[in-house]
């Protein structure tokens, strides 16, 4: 016996639409008129979507007062939604505002929970309004009133259980990576106190913590060198074949190092393509933004890769995560910026590439380095291993329960 069913003691439930138990309201009254926004303003304006809070005005008419009535925000496009008990104005009217037709008949907390266990995707129609149209017409499970609520006690004592739970991983995590970013600036970065070229200039431990002060700063150009990417598509990928490294992947799939591919392209393509080695840097040579420009991946696999346009791949005598590493602290990014051209799209060509200096100790504590900062990036980043994707996990256990409580056994007539 499941605890649905000890919860009913054999009490009927009843199915309805959820245009019986639940009105629909146009946020026409509450439209915010100002986009001054301010956090120094008291009134939140919301969407439906992932935003939610788009910012906080001074507004003072017009202001829904769910501080007093909660309600569901639902957007009209996508069915996302959220629930609100506090005070605010809406940004769009692609958003009805959900309320229970009688609070004493099905709390408007039960019917939110209920419509979060529909699965996502559920939109009918390009640009079809969705609440009359598609989701007034759903069967609503309907128990009785004493079941509702204790449905609706568990959840919120487990919905606040796993907000406290997310949040306290969410802070470890934060903290986590900036003890991460804390030590990678430390052995890698100097904030701009580069070396003389010449020797003649050393570090003191006392400014750069390694366990050895020979180290010396020398120019990309002079430790490697840089090779254009050839012109790989994403129409050219193939479901097998040759691996290959796209530089839009490098900015949405990859990190610091990889010895996998996502994509591959033909034999016969490959052939004709410019090919990272094992130990390669590869690198993305143009963004949207200035931070993202030159974000870099480390090739570790056995097979040569194709690399297309818009990147480079650079050929050195360092160790190959030490040289990523180095890519992404802030030393790096000082020295790329004055290269930076272009307006909407910024790049910065493999010859400038070649003028940015990066600390060279001897390759034994390179890799002492890139032993350390392994570490933390499999605790910060890996979504397998750390933090991240315990997570997820007390997500997936919230939406479990969640669903298990709100399933009910459909009785055909």
């Amino acid at each position: 016996m499941t605890y649905v069913d000890k919860l009913l003691q054999g009490k009927e439930v009843q199915w309805k639409t959820l245009g019986e138990v639940a009105d629909y309201e146009q946020p026409t009254k509450y439209l915010v008129k100002s986009t001054n926004y301010n956090d120094g303003f008291p009134t939140p304006v919301l969407t439906a979507g992932k935003t939610f809070i788009l910012g906080y005005t001074d507004e003072t008419n017009g202001i829904y007062k769910a501080s007093e009535n909660p309600v569901i925000i639902f957007d009209d496009f996508t069915t996302a939604n959220k629930w609100v008990d506090f005070d605010f104005k809406a940004k769009s009217s692609a958003m009805k505002l959900i309320t229970s037709k009688d609070e004493e008949q099905v709390p408007l907390k039960y019917i939110y929970y209920w419509l979060n266990t529909l699965p996502s995707g559920l939109v009918e129609g390009d640009h079809k309004r969705q609440w009359i149209s598609n989701f007034a017409n759903k069967k609503i499970p309907i128990p009785p009133l004493s079941v509702q609520k204790e449905i609706v006690r568990i959840l919120d004592s487990f919905t606040e259980l796993t907000a406290e739970l997310t949040a306290e991983l969410t802070a470890e995590l934060t903290a986590r990576k900036q003890q991460y970013e804390y030590y990678r600036e430390q052995l890698l970065g100097v904030s701009g106190q580069l070396l003389d070229v010449s020797g003649n200039n050393s570090l003191s431990t006392n400014h750069y913590p390694l366990t050895t002060n020979k180290v010396e700063w020398k120019t990309l150009g002079e430790v490697g060198e840089f090779i254009r990417g050839s012109g790989l598509q994403k129409s050219d990928f193939k479901e097998s074949g040759i691996g290959c490294i796209h530089y839009g992947q490098i900015h949405t799939y990859y990190g610091t190092f990889t010895d996998k591919t996502i994509s591959y392209v033909s034999e016969e393509f490959a052939k004709k393509a410019r090919k990272a080695k094992t130990g390669d840097l590869v690198i993305a040579t143009t963004s949207e933004d200035d931070k993202d420009v030159c974000k870099a991946v480390a090739w570790l696999g056995k097979d040569e890769v194709a690399v297309s346009s818009d990147a480079c791949f650079f050929r050195h005598s360092l160790s190959p995560k030490y040289v990523a590493y180095f890519f992404q602290t802030n030393d790096f990014q000082k020295q790329k910026q004055p290269y930076i051209t272009g307006a909407k799209v910024r790049r910065v060509n493999a010859d400038n590439l070649a003028k940015i200096k990066i600390p060279v100790p001897p390759l034994s504590e390179q890799e002492r380095i890139v032993n350390i900062l392994d570490k933390f990036d499999t605790l910060t980043n890996s979504i397998s291993e750390g933090l991240p994707k315990e997570i997820e996990l007390r997500q997936q256990q919230y939406a479990y329960y969640r669903d298990r409580l709100l399933t009910f056994p459909k009785t055909e007539v």
